[in-house]
């Protein structure tokens, strides 16, 4: 921001008069004005819980600093209550039961819960800055009419006193899940609502996804003193607690009640999860120039071999994304059993731990992916799933395949295959969709991961895979503990590439037109040339990749960039040499490009043989030159 003094502006209007003087302040205005949607609220939670686990409930007193970045004056405020979304009859009960496809984890299980067995999040007091505020529950939100406004770039403390009882696990969070693990104790705290450029997100709890503002978390948990925790934050006391957390120099003296309270404390996070169980397992390791991973399992015939594998996969990938898409920036990382699943959370997952190997390592690689596409790089989960889901689905493919398992063919092959069968399904819906506003589940996943990934690897063969991979760091580095959303993504590319790609986004992302180009003839066109005859047959128009193969082996591509695209890619590392560049405008259903060499000179024309291009009919992408036609 820039700043005038008194002084200042009499030196101004002394040495470049008034005119000047008023361009200056106005390009000064113009700046500070264009940055305002860059802002982002700013929490610091300290909260101190009692947990009952012979009841299953807990208590707890938070203080949450609250800092107004925004350019608003806020009114009302927000908390999310997610506990009491497992209640019969709540909102995600009753969307469960009506919606045609419902997840199976789901289904009617909330609306059989029994009274003790339901989830509980009530808020019994809240002031702010010592003023008591109105409040009301509205399920799984905390309506909050604030005792007085908050001014921008005000700081404002809020205090409560809240109570919670642990529902029976039904969807990422609760007790007693199917492999018996106590406590997995994620959404359980009343967590203030994120407020951005487009206002507050007090979106109730349907089952998706969050949203949350980054901050600090202090917070202390006293629990049964046989129990074993870990999750989000560094343990503050863990010579006090011992468990495998402590020095291992150190004795632990023995607790002189029948609990302990475990400190922990998480920086530049946006949101905090923990689980407890008095079977866990603690493994670690200390990575070289990397966090220390933590694994914490109940160690039996159906984990143990393949968890203790599973410690060097998650090592391996760690470094693998540290390298190639930007260090990972905490100390420590947990991989816990637990939840329903797999689900992603600051320095932390919550899986489900008996599976094969592959499936162990495959699902801990893509919720550890999440920690850069979702925990650091702070998509919104709710209003654009497919951001952190698809960078998360592509990279897993990525990560699997440089530390598990090298595929021979195209990695991404399988999520290509699975935005097909959603295309050509018909109830496909545009990924600018809420996620909880999707009409079927069956829209969603395909949608979300696997067309979110298909986007992601299709960029890299708009722009071309170097600059993709260039483009990468730059948003890492650019948005990390910020909230970038599908623009400020296109706007990283763009400027990496030089090309312009909003067309990509409006096509691919905000609407459903798919992707149809075919071969219609090759043919001989006299005088030792070759005419081939493209068509756009889909709505969706896209550069292209033809590569033509000649009789002795010899392959050369013809580039076809978009003109809307304003510029081109660079040849690729492993792509046939050029032949020429003809662009293509998109209003054109049609292209016919000649070659100066007899069609006895070539083997076969193929649109994308690289299989990025998210074509949804191949089966008009080659064509083979017959004898015949050589004769003709």
């Amino acid at each position: 921001m820039l700043y005038f003094t008194e002084k200042t502006k009499y030196y101004m209007i002394k040495r470049l008069g008034l005119t000047s003087l008023v361009l200056v302040v106005s390009a000064a205005f113009t700046f500070t004005n264009a940055q305002k949607d860059r802002w982002q609220q700013k929490v610091k939670y300290e909260m101190d819980v009692s947990m009952d686990v012979e009841a299953n409930t807990y208590k707890g007193i938070q203080k949450l600093h609250y800092i107004n970045n925004s350019p608003d004056t806020l009114f009302r405020a927000f908390y999310h209550l997610y506990y009491n979304a497992f209640q019969p009859n709540s909102m995600m009960d009753v969307r469960s039961r009506t919606i045609a496809d419902p997840d199976r984890r789901v289904g009617d299980r909330i609306l059989n819960l029994k009274p003790e067995e339901i989830g509980i999040l009530k808020v019994n007091s809240l002031k702010m800055e010592g003023q008591q505020a109105k409040i009301h529950h509205e399920e799984t939100i905390l309506e909050v009419d604030l005792p007085r406004p908050i001014l921008p770039g005000e700081t404002v403390v809020f205090e409560m006193e809240f109570e919670g009882q642990v529902p029976l696990q039904v969807r990422r969070a609760g007790r007693d899940n199917a492999e018996g693990i106590r406590y997995s104790m994620s959404q359980w705290y009343p967590k203030m609502a994120a407020y951005d450029i487009r206002g507050w997100h007090a979106n109730p709890y349907i089952g998706r996804e969050f949203y949350g503002n980054f901050g600090e978390f202090d917070v202390k948990i006293t629990i049964d003193k046989n129990y074993i925790l870990g999750g989000t934050g560094y343990l503050q006391n863990a010579n006090e607690i011992g468990y495998g957390y402590q020095d291992e120099e150190v004795s632990v003296p023995a607790p002189t009640g029948n609990t302990l309270t475990w400190h922990f404390y998480a920086p530049d996070v946006h949101d905090f999860m923990w689980a407890a169980d008095p079977k866990f397992t603690h493994d670690k390791y200390q990575m070289e120039n990397g966090p220390m991973v933590h694994l914490l399992y109940v160690k039996n015939e159906k984990t143990e071999e393949n968890w203790e594998k599973l410690m060097g996969y998650t090592v391996d990938a760690i470094k693998f994304m540290s390298d190639n898409f930007g260090k990972y920036p905490y100390d420590q990382f947990s991989v816990i059993q637990g939840g329903d699943g797999g689900m992603e959370y600051p320095m932390s997952t919550l899986i489900t731990g008996h599976r094969n190997l592959r499936s162990l390592v495959g699902v801990t690689v893509h919720e550890l992916i999440h920690s850069w596409y979702y925990g650091v790089l702070g998509f919104n989960e709710s209003s654009e799933p497919w951001l952190d889901e698809g960078f998360t689905t592509w990279g897993t493919n990525v990560v699997m395949d440089a530390v598990f398992d090298k595929s021979e063919n195209f990695i991404q092959d399988g999520n290509y295959r699975s935005y097909f069968r959603l295309a050509n399904a018909g109830y496909e819906e545009p990924l600018t969709t809420h996620g909880d506003h999707y009409n079927l589940n069956s829209a969603y996943g395909p949608g979300t991961y696997s067309k979110g990934a298909v986007f992601v690897e299709q960029l890299a063969y708009i722009m071309g895979k170097e600059n993709f991979d260039i483009a990468m760091l730059r948003l890492w580095d650019e948005y990390k503990f910020k909230h970038p959303n599908g623009n400020d993504v296109i706007r990283v590319m763009e400027k990496t590439s030089g090309l312009e790609l909003d067309w990509y986004y409006d096509y691919f992302i905000a609407s459903t037109k798919t992707i149809d180009y075919g071969i219609k003839k090759v043919e001989a066109a006299g005088d030792n040339k070759t005419n081939i005859a493209l068509e756009r047959v889909g709505l969706t128009p896209m550069p292209l990749d033809v590569v033509v193969t000649y009789q002795d082996g010899s392959q050369e591509t013809i580039y076809m960039p978009l003109v809307i695209m304003r510029g081109e890619k660079p040849e690729e590392e492993g792509m046939p040499s050029r032949l020429k560049t003809v662009k293509w405008p998109w209003t054109d259903l049609s292209k016919d490009i000649t070659l100066d060499r007899p069609i006895s000179d070539i083997k076969s024309v193929e649109i994308d043989p690289s299989q990025r291009l998210a074509d949804i009919n191949r089966a008009n992408n080659k064509f083979e030159v017959s004898v015949e036609m050589e004769k003709k």
